[in-house]
């Protein structure tokens, strides 16, 4: 099934009918009269895509700048979302399965409490990638999420599993109050990486300041790392033989909590 975006909406559009789960079994008229929120009053989904064909091997595509269409994919526990272009706020919001991949951009609450399946953003996200919502204490419970590009602040926030890559730079904040899992950074970390975290590992390919709450270690070459670069280069990350072959120093903390946390900091000799 394809979905072609004709007509871009004034305000945000809250479309979490568009996933493999919701449009399944259904016919284009169907699907057409499916209801979404166009700010606050009720509209029907052909209001503002073409649709065509039905869901096959739980495939659904969706094209045209969807930087204004929230929360789709929200739920979704199986299927593949292919998006050609930039998708708006809350995109896989709660996922519990499945794939959505990204051609363009995303916007802020990239995963947001899933836990699990795949996110791919070829280009650039926004603020609290795979992050919990204002007024919970955790973020994602599992899953992959991966940016191509750059990422905003408090990415992971509250994470307790699974894997962020970030191919650019991260915001400030990067794994605050983080629980467990593992943030990669291929680029450079923003202001105060790790704040307050309890457990978890972040991974940073450039040096950077951190608080006065960690405590540095040792250099060292930590085996299970080469394993995680490995996987990444294979998504396609540029990741080159020395970073996977490097050294990292290793940080502990953050000790106003367990002191259980750790950033590893790649060495260049």
């Amino acid at each position: 099934m394809k979905l072609s975006l004709h007509t871009q909406p004034e305000v945000p559009l809250e479309a979490e009918v568009i996933s493999p789960d919701q449009l399944s079994g259904k016919s284009e008229s169907e699907v057409s009269a499916l209801t979404v929120f166009h700010g606050n009053r009720e509209q029907s989904l052909g209001d503002f895509f073409t649709v065509n064909g039905e869901v096959t091997d739980g495939m659904v595509e969706l094209e045209g700048d969807l930087s204004q269409i929230k929360m789709i994919g929200s739920g979704m526990t199986s299927g593949r979302l292919k998006i050609s272009g930039s998708v708006g706020a809350h995109l896989g919001a709660g996922m519990s399965g499945g794939e959505i991949i990204v051609e363009g951009d995303a916007g802020d609450w990239v995963g947001r409490e899933m836990s699990n399946g795949r996110i791919i953003i070829k280009g650039n996200a926004g603020h609290m990638v795979g992050s919990a919502v204002r007024g919970a204490s955790v973020g994602i419970y599992g899953g992959e999420i991966f940016i191509f590009g750059s990422a905003k602040n408090e990415v992971g926030n509250g994470m307790r599993r699974g894997l962020i890559a970030i191919g650019g730079d991260s915001g400030d904040f990067t794994g605050v109050n983080m629980k467990a899992g593992t943030i990669v950074v291929l680029g450079k970390l923003g202001q105060r990486p790790g704040a307050g975290m309890v457990r978890g590992t972040i991974i940073s390919m450039n040096n950077a300041e951190l608080l006065p709450t960690f405590t540095y270690n040792t250099t060292y070459r930590p085996s299970i790392l080469k394993n995680i670069l490995y996987y990444l280069r294979k998504l396609g990350f540029q990741i080159d033989d020395e970073q996977i072959n490097g050294d990292f120093q290793h940080w502990s903390g953050d000790s106003i909590e367990l002191n259980k946390g750790e950033i590893l900091l790649y060495s260049e000799l």
